[in-house]
């Protein structure tokens, strides 16, 4: 299942409860896309803010309407006797594979968060996943412990959070990264504004937020990028770019959401409070950027 495009949908709550129609529906609509997988409650689910009861009601619910495509659920918390009992509720629904980033009050060491992996996978059934995501988890892995993780039983894949600007750059630490991690382990990207480059430098699959909202235009584009076809994939990369700003600018969680928003997705406000999506000048002009971009909700 990690390879292809993963798609990560948007949980929309109403005043703090998840609205399982419309979260049903985004589910619906990637399974009709034809994803390869479905990332249900990644940071752009925002897991981190919902009860261990809320969990499992959405991940139960995600492998329901996801109709057979394999299903991955985060099991991040920053107490590891929860980690665990959120693995087994995700297990007990029936996904097909677990996310884990490194969270922590207190800054984590190396020798940590390799014990945290260790006892984890120790103890599920199903493939794991690496979150290597800096930005919210405070937590930055070392390619060295990357390939020293990926030796551990269940370990399935590794979630790029970065890489080199360049393509030669980006090309080179993937090409490493492979050569030296664990047989079956696959490399993937996240980040989307950089996701393009990352599968054209060899990652294997595209941990997507827009492919959460936009499974046909993220589709066109992986399917480019792994076939090899350099132009067309740049092309339709440029043609993503004015939403790519937005993301830079913004963080893909609240420009997404804000996005489902304006498109009658979900209703507003649809993020866990405090959060809020774009309002004012920023909202105006991401939907003018919609009017102007291809995108397709449906097939």
């Amino acid at each position: 299942m990690f390879n292809g495009l993963s798609a990560f949908p948007l949980t929309p709550l109403v005043q703090g409860e998840p609205d399982e129609k419309a979260f049903g529906a985004l589910i619906e609509t990637l399974v009709a896309a034809g994803v390869n997988s479905v990332g249900a409650l990644g940071s752009t689910g925002s897991y981190a803010y919902l009860t261990r009861e809320q969990r499992f009601a959405v991940t139960k619910l995600a492998v329901s309407a996801a109709a057979g495509v394999p299903v991955m659920t985060s099991i991040g918390s920053v107490n590891a006797e929860m980690i665990l009992r959120l693995a087994e509720d995700a297990q007990k629904a029936g996904v097909k594979g677990l996310l884990l980033a490194p969270l922590s009050y207190q800054k984590l060491t190396a020798d940590e968060v390799f014990r945290l992996y260790e006892r984890v996978a120790g103890e599920i059934s199903v493939p794991l996943c690496i979150y290597d995501n800096p930005a919210t988890s405070g937590f930055e892995f070392t390619d060295e412990l990357l390939v020293e993780l990926s030796f551990l039983r269940n370990m399935g894949s590794i979630k790029l959070g970065d890489l080199p600007a360049d393509l030669a750059g980006a090309s080179a630490r993937v090409a490493k990264l492979k050569s030296q991690v664990a047989k079956g382990v696959t490399i993937g990207i996240s980040g989307d504004a950089q996701s393009a480059m990352g599968l054209l430098a060899g990652c294997d699959v595209w941990y997507s937020v827009l492919g959460g909202l936009f499974p046909y235009d993220a589709l066109r584009l992986t399917q480019a990028a792994l076939r090899g076809d350099v132009d067309e994939t740049r092309q339709l990369n440029s043609a993503l770019e004015p939403l790519w700003v937005f993301f830079r600018r913004h963080g893909s969680l609240r420009t997404i959401a804000t996005v489902a928003e304006l498109t009658g997705r979900v209703v507003a406000p649809c993020l866990p409070f405090p959060l809020q999506t774009l309002a004012g000048d920023e909202r105006d002009a991401l939907q003018a950027t919609l009017a102007q971009l291809p995108l397709r909700a449906e097939g």
